[in-house]
């Protein structure tokens, strides 16, 4: 995916990079000979398999075709009508999921935590889990706590940070879910287990995020407690998301978690990443407004910068609510040459200005 000279560099999203070879050689190869509709097909029944040898415990995987649809129905699950949500003010079910929590959980309410870099400030969270106890039958029932790993501005949660976090909501009674929309790169970048950063820290529920990491469009929802997944199937049904040919949809999940593609992927990103933070910051006047600990940067830099960048073909998103706020998102195919390209005018501009 090497970009000449010419040709736009897309770092607005790693939604828009194409499918990885690998997800897309597993489609194909499911795409031969009929198959078991809705889920009974051969492929689908091997993911619990894998997918319990990957977290290294029991579990209930549920595979859907979008991270809002695994969100709403996981937090409908462990949330009932008349509950509360906690969940980061920048949380992506928060600001970017049109009520779809709410919608699939028949009108939850989600409560918003405030936290640095898009992370659930652990004493926030506790004030306002007693705030809402205190108000009695007037305020939503707290039931539930929702985090991101990676969050929404590309930060990445410790293990013994989710530890301290789950040990409020245990405290509390409520049930722990996690946005795993990017969870490869988080734990890519944490060298820690799968387990470690999920139920071993105390997550009950998990949406596995692979589409922004090389897949087409395959998202599953975990459960590590049998109980919990009692309903979800129908849950599930009820609201479009048992696809009749879910073969495709179990075929890219198979792939993706098999002999580590995922953190493969995932790698990539995080290094591109990496490479495209520690350049940027070189520029004089740009500085990095969230630690860039996963694929997702995100910068301050002056007017002039981003007009000239975009002048030249390099696309990136201008962050809502944050003035001379930028994001930067790299993806698995993101090459060295579109960075150093990144870099290149980037430099140009800063010179020119000075």
């Amino acid at each position: 995916m090497t970009a000449n000279r010419t040709e736009e560099i897309d770092l607005r999203s790693d939604n828009g990079a194409p499918v990885a070879p690998e997800i897309m050689a597993a489609i194909e190869r499911a795409n031969h000979g009929s198959a078991a509709s809705y889920g009974d097909d051969a492929i689908s029944g091997r993911l619990t398999a894998a997918f319990r040898e990957l977290f290294e415990t029991d579990l209930i995987v549920l595979p859907v075709i979008s991270g809002t649809a695994a969100n709403a129905l996981a937090i409908s699950q462990i949330t009932p009508t008349y509950g509360a949500v906690f969940c980061h003010e920048h949380a992506h079910m928060n600001t970017d999921e049109c009520g779809a929590p709410e919608f699939f959980s028949g009108g939850a309410k989600l409560v918003p935590v405030p936290g640095e870099h898009a992370k659930l400030d652990p004493d926030a969270l506790t004030e306002r889990i007693q705030m809402n106890a205190e108000v009695g039958v007037h305020q939503s029932e707290s039931a539930s706590l929702s985090v991101s790993q990676s969050t929404e501005f590309g930060s990445v949660y410790l293990p013994d940070e989710l530890r301290r976090i789950s040990g409020i909501a245990k405290d509390s009674s409520l049930r722990m879910h996690m946005d795993g929309a990017r969870l490869g790169n988080a734990i890519d970048r944490l060298r820690c287990t799968p387990a470690e950063t999920t139920w071993r820290a105390g997550v009950d529920v998990l949406s596995f995020g692979a589409t922004k990491n090389g897949a087409l469009a395959a998202e599953a929802i975990i459960v590590f407690d049998r109980e919990l997944a009692e309903g979800l199937e129908r849950r599930r049904k009820r609201a479009g998301h048992l696809i009749s040919k879910m073969r495709f949809v179990s075929a890219q999940l198979e792939a993706y978690i098999a002999d580590g593609l995922w953190l493969e992927l995932a790698g990539r990103a995080n290094r591109s990443a990496d490479a495209l933070a520690v350049g940027l910051q070189k520029v004089p006047g740009v500085t990095l407004a969230h630690p860039a600990e996963a694929n997702e940067i995100f910068l301050s830099m002056s007017n002039q910068l981003a007009e000239g960048l975009e002048k030249s073909g390099i696309r990136f998103f201008p962050w809502p609510g944050e003035r001379d706020v930028y994001r930067f998102v790299t993806s698995y195919c993101t090459s060295s040459e579109e960075i150093e390209r990144v870099l290149e005018c980037a430099e140009r501009i800063g010179r020119e200005a000075h």
